[in-house]
This record gives structure tokens, sequence and C-alpha cells, in this order.
């Protein structure tokens, strides 16, 4: 079973950065997207940043110009680089990979990590 394990989470103050990282244990197969959620408890898990291939990314608009995904295949690594983090950017942080690129948003997921809590204190 292929696992994704997420790291780079943490507590941080409005204003300031983080990088989270999701390494995969192998190759998922039929995968041809990542991407990362976010959640909150009591309420629903949503896309915050999606990649496929290497250059087509999208993002919510909640987080555009502030997040960026990109990833290292020689590394079998996904990052996330968060800036200007915002006190409502505190959540469960998930990386996944998914069968389908809907051209918006990596879909069908195949694989969910475990999660890394990230909290930004105002």
């Amino acid at each position: 079973q292929v696992q994704l394990v997420e790291s780079g989470g943490g507590s941080v103050q409005a204003g300031g950065s983080l990088r989270l990282s999701c390494v995969a244990s192998g190759h998922i197969y039929g995968s041809v997207c990542m991407a990362w959620f976010r959640q909150v408890t009591g309420e629903e898990r949503e896309g915050v940043a999606h990649i496929m291939g290497s250059d087509a990314s999208t993002y919510a608009d909640s987080v555009k110009g502030r997040f960026f995904i990109s990833k290292d295949n020689a590394k079998n690594t996904l990052y996330l680089q968060m800036n200007s983090l915002k006190p409502e950017d505190t959540a469960m942080y998930y990386c996944a990979a998914g069968r389908l690129w809907s051209g918006r948003a990596c879909e069908n997921i195949a694989v969910w990590g475990q999660g890394t809590l990230v909290t930004v204190s105002s």
C-alpha cells in the first residue's frame, strides 16, 4: 500500500511562512495529479492547491498569490509553500493523489495522507 506522509506543519504568527512536504512511498497506480486539501474540525475538506504534470496548477481563491504548489519527481515529494499566513489558514492540511484532472482540480482521490496541522495566531 502506497503511503503519503506529510510534514512541515506547526504554529506560526500571522504574516509568517511554512513549507509543507508530502513524501510518497512509491508510485501510485493510475495517479495523474496531486493536491493539497485542508479541513477545519466540523467543516468540509476543501481543495487548496492542485497540480498536474510539472506546470499545470490551480489554487483556491482564498490562497491565490500566497500559496505555491510544486513537486520534485526525483524525490517523490510534493510541496506547499505558504506565505503571508492568516489565522483563517489554520487547519489540518492533507496531501492527496488523484486519478482525474478536471482542468481545475485533482479529483477521484486514490490516496490521502494522514495530515499535518497548521496553526496561525494573530
